[in-house]
């Protein structure tokens, strides 16, 4: 398998050269590259605030607060790669979608996007913070993806168009440890071969539950009917900021998230403690 489109390889420590790096500072923040990176997860949405879902009003609530805070999205792939493209005093945000539930991006009958949804809440809140896009990443599973095969093809072309990151979850979200090495390779590869159909590049991957499989070697790379397979960035299921790109004991295997819901080591409680010690998050000089 050839390596990421991404200068082909991750590279660590890589320069940015970007317009938004000389517009005006986003944060009085001191620049600090190696400081702690927000890897934040969710599954779904609704009315209510529920176990794994995040209601409409706290959603809203999160990109609201972070935008305030000076945090702007990028990528798994792009933070992996240390190549996010930030402006100055900027704190990256990684957005992660894991199971493509159908709360996640849902299409009317006109096929304008459901407000309702997480993709169309974000949507809205990015018309009028045009630098908070919408630019996350998302975990997907054979299910449509987001529970339907009919609008897939249009809603795929939306991330496509707005610079997401579509990544593998495998393909039945089983339990990596009670898996033999031959099911957890079934596993990776059919999910990889699936999303390449639908015209993505699956250079990350969320760990069912956050569990590594008993052979640990094959995240890093495995074979599947005779070709050779890698994920570049893979994320864990929490509970604490991801360390930089630039650190030395950053592990591009072994990615912390941040759980977002209202208690302690979610969102906000690391948003708190992130506000009180602005020299712990990464910051763009």
């Amino acid at each position: 398998m050839q390596a990421p489109s991404m200068e082909n390889t991750p590279q660590r420590g890589a320069e940015l050269t970007h317009s938004a790096s000389v517009l005006k500072r986003v944060t009085k923040r001191v620049g600090n590259r190696k400081g702690t990176v927000l890897v934040l997860m969710y599954h779904r949405t609704g009315p209510d605030e529920k176990y794994m879902v995040r209601s409409h009003k706290n959603f809203l609530a999160d990109l609201t607060r972070l935008y305030k805070l000076g945090y702007r999205p990028v990528t798994l792939a792009e933070y992996g790669s240390n190549q996010m493209k930030l402006p100055r005093g900027a704190s990256p945000v990684v957005l992660t979608f894991d199971d493509s539930d159908p709360t996640q991006f849902q299409l009317k009958p006109d096929g304008s996007i459901d407000p309702t949804s997480m993709v169309g809440i974000w949507h809205k809140f990015a018309k009028s913070h045009p630098d908070f896009p919408v630019k996350g990443t998302f975990f997907i599973l054979p299910n449509g993806p987001w529970g339907s095969k009919r609008d897939a093809a249009q809603k795929l072309e939306y991330m496509k168009k707005w610079g997401c990151e579509i990544g593998s979850h495998t393909m039945h979200h089983k339990n990596l440890s009670k898996l033999s090495d031959a099911e957890v390779v079934e596993e990776f590869g059919k999910s990889f071969d699936y999303i390449e159909k639908l015209g993505f590049e699956p250079t990350s991957m969320a760990l069912p539950y956050g569990i590594l499989p008993k052979n640990r070697d094959l995240v890093k790379n495995f074979k599947y009917k005779g070709r050779d397979y890698r994920f570049w960035n893979v994320v864990l299921a929490g509970a604490a900021p991801a360390k930089s790109p630039m650190n030395k004991s950053y592990d591009n295997l072994r990615i912390q998230r941040v759980q977002a819901y209202n208690g302690i080591y979610g969102i906000n409680w690391w948003l708190d403690l992130n506000k009180k010690n602005p020299s712990h998050p990464y910051v763009q000089p």
